[in-house]
């Protein structure tokens, strides 16, 4: 497996890749969700490439961009073990030189939900993966449906940019408690991760009313709202039911939705969510 720091020996080793292409982006300290992304993408693909950066313009001043959970030998192991052929792992001013100027910006979708409670998360987002793909130039992106926003706007900026690559959404890879992995469940103390289970209880409440006729989409929020708040560690940040394709807010459920949640064990802000119909 090789391993590359600069952009020009990725094009270098692009050029003597076999097509197709898959590409894994990550921020590393790896877990068994994105391991799972690895493994479509290394069945589905002559090569593999995956990218470990901790995109700084996707943090917000008072975000956790100094602390995020860091160990790129223990993540050059796990991806050596599932076969990826290539790692790009740059360092800042190699994505963001001096001269850097340009940004990609994506409209409604990217404003409600993580791009309300995070200004600027997604214009961050959104351009580093349009600068990766650029560089490693794949078939195939694969995301995880954890970051169920993130998989939307990114296949927004891939149609709107006619970037001729396919996106592939995964679904959540979850503890045998239900909490769904996150490289951020290591900062939770003992207490905090028995109680951030609350998360896919609310879910699975959604889900049960649900399947049992509720189209009702305030009544399913205040239901999931209510469970949470009976978390005495739980601050919630949003509860949102929205159609799957805009994420505008829905008054009822006659199209498929997504139930998603933001909410705070602590200093730890966690998201999850479920695809209804």
């Amino acid at each position: 497996m090789d391993v590359i720091k600069t952009v020009s020996a990725m094009r270098t080793a692009r050029a003597r890749l076999k097509e197709p292409v898959g590409f894994v982006p990550t921020m590393g300290f790896l877990h068994e969700g994105h391991l799972s992304l690895m493994r479509r993408a290394r069945a589905e693909n002559a090569s593999v490439v995956a990218s470990i950066f901790v995109n700084p313009t996707q943090f917000g001043p008072s975000e956790d961009l100094e602390r995020y959970p860091r160990d790129l030998k223990r993540d050059l192991a796990l991806l050596t073990d599932e076969g990826v052929d290539v790692v790009f792992a740059p360092e800042t001013a190699e994505m963001y030189p001096d001269s850097f100027a340009t940004w990609v910006t994506v409209g409604k979708i990217a404003e409600r939900l993580e791009g309300a409670a995070r200004p600027g998360h997604f214009r961050g987002v959104a351009t580093v993966c349009v600068k990766l793909f650029g560089i490693i130039r794949p078939a195939y992106a694969y995301f995880g449906q954890k970051d169920a926003q993130q998989a939307l706007v990114i296949r927004r900026v891939t149609a709107d940019l006619n970037l001729n690559i396919k996106i592939v959404t995964l679904p959540i890879v979850r503890a045998p408690d239900g909490l769904a992995l996150s490289s951020r469940n290591a900062y939770l103390n003992a207490e905090e991760r028995r109680a951030a289970t609350i998360l896919s209880r609310a879910l699975h409440l959604t889900k049960e009313k649900w399947s049992a006729g509720e189209r009702r989409a305030e009544a399913l929020r205040r239901s999931v709202s209510n469970l949470i708040k009976t978390e005495p560690l739980a601050q919630i940040d949003y509860v949102s039911i929205a159609d799957n394709e805009t994420l505008a807010e829905l008054d009822m459920l006659d199209a498929p939705a997504l139930v998603s949640l933001a909410v705070y064990f602590g200093k730890t802000r966690l998201i999850d969510n479920l695809v209804l119909g």
